[in-house]
């Protein structure tokens, strides 16, 4: 044993993890799974026996929740993937700036500055038009991994 002290360098940022193991196995359609690096929802899951030498495997097709592209993984049942934690939060539309930013209200009374307008033709018509038109908008914004995106819109009414 020795008696110096041991100084640990930490870079990681303080908060929660962006993601938790959980067993392949025990992952389903319709939940999430980070495939190189991009947390995605599981479309397809199909597993395959056990082979002569070890696992049986799962096949994961996912899509990218905030690109749409389509991920593939393969990985042994018994092995721990990355599941993101993905949140979803709804805020009032306040504002549309000229470069495609967005003002939002939060729960508390601040406003959100920092996102962009989706990239979603459909979706992004509907919240010109609709704000355009002067209507309540409340905006769903999913979270996860550090990135934030528009995903859906709620009419509430006329102002």
């Amino acid at each position: 044993m020795s008696d110096e002290e041991h100084h640990f360098e930490s870079k990681a940022d303080a908060g929660a993890s962006k993601t938790y193991p959980q067993q392949a196995g025990t992952i389903r359609k319709n939940g999430y799974i980070v495939i190189k690096g991009r947390p995605c929802k599981v479309v397809e899951v199909s597993t395959s026996k056990t082979g002569k030498h070890g696992h049986a495997k799962c096949h994961f097709v996912a899509i990218d929740i905030f690109t749409g592209k389509k991920l593939e993984d393969i990985v042994p049942s018994s092995h721990n993937c990355d599941v993101p934690h993905v949140n979803r939060t709804d805020y009032q539309l306040i504002d549309i700036s000229e470069d495609g930013f967005v003002s939002l209200l939060t729960d508390n009374g601040n406003t959100k500055d920092d996102l962009r307008l989706p990239t979603d033709e459909s979706l992004l018509t509907q919240i010109k038009d609709g704000f355009g038109e002067g209507k309540d908008l409340v905006v769903s914004v999913m979270s996860s991994m550090g990135e934030e995106q528009i995903c859906a819109l709620k009419d509430i009414g006329p102002k």
